[in-house]
């Protein structure tokens, strides 16, 4: 690792860099990205360049890696944990050239803490069947206590398996058709599963991403906070900028959490041109901002702001969007995108220097009937709700909507959303029963997301396993948290929506909500708020439990996991209905303990 030096693009010879990332593998990628002058920097929570890494300096110790890794076995997996540092990127990419299978693990201590952390780590290694396990240093204690007793050839540091015998010669590299890495879903309702991603899908992939999605320009940098382990993050930042010799400058996950104001200033000083980012990013962005801060800020050449991984709320953009306007930002630059690690990453990108446009339709008649009429403009009778539009499928993709019997849906008509194209996955690993549910035998991928088409453009209401059917109506939990999340006293993703059943089986909205207000009396009138909130907006009654910070569940890429949120939910009921001579809840619901326990099974 060299003395931190910014690495910056280099056109080649003729005064264009390559922009295709059309390789056929991930190795013969970094080859290329090696011949130029980019490369990663790293940067601290305070702002500062700590590491550098040129692509050239990581290709030549990624080779020497591989003669270390090879004598693991081709095709065998290596777990590592993925914290934003160097040492992650020679691992992975030494995997590369030696023919093994790269498993990066979540570096989130935040899930339940160190217990629930270790004890993640380690389903993960066993569900991989892991031979040897990395972590950086700052990590490396929590791996040694999760690979306890597991049969791994090394469970250490870089430093360690350096210190491997190598092999005689360099192994053959990869073929296409063989797997380039396995990628963990976030899992909300099971337990995470393994995408098999071969070479020549994620190449393909980022061939249509950086050639259709935002059309790269010689002059583009990349800036990032995005976790290695998320697909956004890894296939988006690491392994798109590598096959697109494109310099990224790297701000770590949690101190991006701690200061997101850190973000713009890196985008601002380094002149940034792409950054990506689930909404919530944005809003977290937007409401930690000060007047003074902007006035620091140049953000003029920000050309791409990408939002995905998430529903988006248009409302979250333009709060964004005018609190850095006077910084130069342009809302033009928003680029909405859907995908998924099942599909490598991405799937459909909105058209570029647009920005994100909605599509309002009739609020009841999507809730009654599934069909998303859009409501005419400036119509006030009729009640809208917006629907971000994600753009058309990448080219060599194909989108359709399907009906609950696998029917083909017309224009706006919502269903699930299945996906057939290049980067498609394998499987899931080891699980051929899960891999059934989702892919079918001429390759088509039930997303289990739910949506509609309008002039051929994607639209998404919700996921499938997430929805609610209240009083016949279906309602997502998005909606209702984000109600939740207007409020002062609630920061975004402190909020988780479900329903369960009531005495007579039918179905009662819950809202979750974490809070750091320690007076009851305005904890007592937030909660008539939000049941205010709720009725005006979808004329129900919901449940509101107030709970402490850190107690909703996240899954290993920090998103919520409501069915975790669910059953935690329905424990503590039980207990509190225990102790309750008439089984009467306390804000007014009431939940038979019967009814408790067959909810939570």
């Amino acid at each position: 690792m060299t003395a931190p030096s910014l690495t910056s693009p280099t056109p080649t010879a003729s005064g264009i860099a390559l922009l295709s990332a059309d390789f056929p593998t991930l190795a013969d990628a970094l080859d290329y990205a090696a011949t130029g002058d980019s490369g990663f920097n790293y940067y601290d929570g305070r702002g500062a360049l700590i590491a550098t890494l040129p692509y050239r300096e990581l290709r030549e110790r990624a080779i020497e890696m591989a003669r270390r890794l090879a004598p693991l076995g081709r095709g065998e997996r290596l777990a590592l944990v993925a914290h934003t540092h160097p040492d992650f990127a020679v691992m992975f990419y030494a995997c590369q050239y030696a023919g093994l299978v790269p498993v990066p693990l979540p570096a989130a201590v935040h899930l339940g803490g160190r217990e629930a952390y270790s004890r993640h780590l380690r389903q993960l290694m066993s569900d991989c069947r892991a031979v040897a396990a990395f972590a950086p240093p700052e990590f490396v204690g929590f791996l040694r206590e999760a690979s306890a007793g597991l049969p791994l050839t090394l469970a250490g540091t870089l430093e360690e398996f350096s210190a491997l015998p190598p092999a005689d010669a360099m192994p053959p590299r990869p073929l296409p058709n063989e797997l380039a890495y396995l990628q963990y879903t976030s899992g909300s309702t099971r337990f995470p599963r393994g995408t098999m991603i071969t070479q020549s899908a994620v190449m393909a992939n980022l061939k249509a991403i950086f050639n259709h999605g935002f059309c790269l320009t010689p002059a583009d940098r990349f800036c990032s906070w995005l976790p290695y382990y998320h697909d956004m993050g890894l296939v988006g930042i690491v392994l798109g900028c590598v096959a697109t010799q494109r310099s990224v400058d790297y701000l770590p996950t949690r101190d991006f959490a701690m200061r997101p104001r850190l973000w713009l200033k890196l985008m601002s000083m380094n002149r940034s041109t792409i950054s990506f980012s689930p909404p919530f990013g944005y809003t977290l962005c937007a409401r930690r901002l000060r007047a003074s801060d902007t006035q620091e800020l140049d953000l003029s050449a920000w050309r791409v702001a990408g939002i995905g991984a998430e529903m988006i709320h248009p409302e979250s953009l333009q709060e964004f969007a005018a609190a850095v306007a006077s910084a130069g930002f342009d809302d033009r630059a928003f680029l909405p995108c859907y995908g998924m690690a099942e599909c490598s990453l991405a799937v459909s990108f909105a058209p570029l220097e647009r920005g994100a446009r909605s599509d309002v339709v009739d609020m009841d008649r999507l809730a009654r009937d599934g069909e998303a009429i859009a409501v005419p403009q400036g119509d006030t009778t009729i009640k809208g709700k917006a629907f971000i539009d994600c753009g058309q499928p990448l080219p060599g993709y194909q989108l359709e909507i399907r009906g609950d019997q696998g029917e083909l849906m017309p224009e706006r008509r919502c269903g699930r959303i299945h996906l057939h194209g290049p980067s498609v996955m394998s499987g899931y690993f080891g699980n051929a029963e899960a891999s059934l549910e989702v892919l079918s035998a001429d390759g088509w991928l039930d997303t289990g997301d739910i949506g509609y088409l309008a002039d051929g453009s994607l639209h998404i209401t919700g996921r499938a396993k997430d929805l609610m059917i209240i009083k016949g109506r279906n309602m997502w939990p998005q909606d209702l948290e984000y109600l939740a999340e207007q409020q002062p006293e609630v920061r975004p993703t402190d909020a988780s929506a479900f329903s369960i059943p009531d005495e007579d089986e039918d179905e009662v909205a819950v809202l979750v909500v974490q809070c750091r207000e320690p007076d009851p009396l305005k904890l007592v009138k937030l909660t008539e708020r939000l049941q205010q909130a709720i009725h005006a907006e979808f004329g129900i009654h919901c449940l509101i439990e107030l709970v402490p910070p850190h107690t909703l569940p996240r899954t290993s890429s920090g998103k919520l996991s409501r069915s975790t949120a669910r059953k935690e939910f329905l424990e503590r009921r039980s207990s509190a209905l225990a102790e309750e001579p008439h089984g009467r809840l306390p804000d007014g619901g009431s939940c038979a303990p019967a009814e408790v326990e067959r909810a939570a099974s």
